[in-house]
């Protein structure tokens, strides 16, 4: 009984301790897995290249002819012509304005005309800025093309069409004697030429177009690609084949759409007004423009007749030449409201003029498109206004009247934090330097970045489209 007992006692211990070491064990493999940094699987990229990955896009830059960006600018530069459209042309005016000697990199034009559209020039001078001072930029520049998320195609095509219709010529929709049809065409044969381009069908190449006329030519050509636009006015087509011929009011997309294309800002004309400099406002809403305009533009002339008699409202019919900016800069600073109206198309320059102002935009257009919505949040700083509501008597001063001083404080506290998101000078006159983190063209890249997923689709798609098939342009998807 002896032996018995200490054989069981043994036993006992025996699996006592090998109970404590499996509950050690468990204790140890617990605390490992649960409080250990995670091991990514080895066929995974490091954490630092994925996050890196998400706060960049790797562009390259098409290897264009220098003649058809900073050497067209230069041609600008050097021609002794004026523009025909307007009055005084500051650019041309004197011949201390052109440069004895070519530059690398020449400024923008001040013509308004023009300047309204220098996205083309911000976008190019930040990827021209040597890399090791391009820490802000969200676009990495890739010099290997099978490495880039896209292609940008150097080529400023507003420009290129501005010095066109400055001419006076009156070939810009003609092709004989027409210097900008030639340039358009021989950026189409360039990039259509490439590996990069077949590869894609130019469905990753971006394009900054933000005249609404600029590559008029070659606009079906360059349907698939990613369209820099200030809105999708200029790109509206009439379709006359509707109700058997008989009609030809109905307007569709044929080429634009917010699943690829990216609505920019244009470049404010009118100098930033600081929170702290704002002053008591005596105007309660201020125009300033051409009262006759185009398409849906027609509802500016009919707001001019209904408000150009109201108490507290100025309507101005003017240009943004010397006199009349120092007439924007003073009716928009003192102004609560700046109205907004469609133009020749959805949006026009004023818009941006008024942030930069601290004036609340009225925005009076249906059918507009406005930049980088999804990150801006238009309505906590501007009032919008349905048309057929603006053109009921009386209703639209009644509305304005109607916003409390609290409401209209705040709007202009929210303006003033997102006006560097309308901003493309990076104070460089060059346009080469480091950009601002919150400006307009980090905004544009980032914009382009949500794309990809799509972009990547439609490539994917294309590739199994049979031989001598066509890919429709129609696009219902805005």
């Amino acid at each position: 009984m002896a032996i018995k007992g200490s054989t069981a006692t043994k036993t006992a211990k025996s699996l006592f301790l090998t109970f404590t070491v499996l509950l050690s064990l468990s204790f140890f493999i617990f605390f490992f897995f649960f409080t250990s940094p995670v091991t990514e699987p080895t066929n995974s990229l490091p954490q630092t290249s994925f996050l890196s990955s998400q706060n960049s896009i790797k562009v390259y830059v098409a290897n264009l002819p220098r003649s058809l960006n900073y050497g067209l600018l230069q041609q600008y530069w050097d021609s002794n012509h004026p523009d025909s459209r307007i009055t005084s042309d500051p650019d041309h005016q004197i011949s201390t304005t052109h440069f004895s000697k070519p530059t690398r990199y020449p400024p923008y034009p001040e013509n308004p005309l023009i300047k309204q559209y220098s996205a083309e020039y911000w976008i190019m001078g930040d990827l021209e800025t040597p890399q090791g001072m391009r820490t802000a930029s969200f676009a990495k520049r890739v010099f290997d093309v099978n490495e880039a998320d896209v292609v940008f195609v150097p080529f400023f095509a507003t420009l290129s069409a501005e010095m066109e219709l400055g001419s006076g010529s009156g070939a810009f929709k003609k092709k004989a004697g027409n210097g900008d049809y030639l340039r358009q065409k021989k950026v189409l044969d360039f990039v259509r030429n490439t590996d990069a381009w077949k590869r894609s069908g130019g469905r990753d190449h971006v394009f900054v177009l933000t005249d609404p006329v600029a590559m008029w030519h070659f606009r079906e050509e360059i349907a698939p690609a990613v369209l820099l636009v200030v809105d999708f006015g200029g790109w509206y087509r009439l379709d006359t084949k509707s109700s058997g011929g008989i009609s030809s009011d109905t307007i569709r997309h044929t080429q634009v759409s917010l699943l690829k294309d990216v609505i920019v800002p244009y470049t404010h004309l009118l100098p930033r007004l600081q929170l702290s400099e704002n002053q008591k406002r005596h105007t309660l809403l201020y125009f300033k423009g051409a009262k006759h305009r185009h398409r849906g533009g027609l509802v500016r002339e009919k707001l001019w007749d209904l408000l150009v008699n109201e108490p507290g409202v100025i309507m101005e019919e003017g240009f943004p030449n010397a006199t009349g900016r120092e007439q924007s800069i003073k009716g928009m600073r003192s102004s609560e409201f700046c109205l907004h109206p469609a133009g020749d198309t959805p949006t026009s320059c004023r818009l941006f003029d008024a942030i930069q102002s601290l004036c609340i935009p009225l925005i009076v257009s249906d059918n507009v498109e406005l930049p980088f919505e999804g990150m801006v949040d238009y309505s906590t700083f501007s009032v919008f206004v349905a048309v057929s509501d603006a053109l009921r008597p009386n209703w639209l001063v009644s509305h304005l009247r109607s916003i409390s001083e609290k409401l209209k404080n705040e709007f202009r506290q929210t303006m003033a934090k997102v006006q560097p998101v309308f901003v493309y000078d990076n104070g460089h006159p060059d346009g080469i330097g480091p950009i601002p983190p919150d400006g307009a063209v980090n905004h544009i890249w980032r914009k382009v970045h949500q794309k990809l997923p799509a972009i990547k689709e439609a490539i994917v798609r294309g590739k199994r489209k049979p031989a001598n098939t066509s890919i429709p342009l129609r696009c219902h998807c805005t």
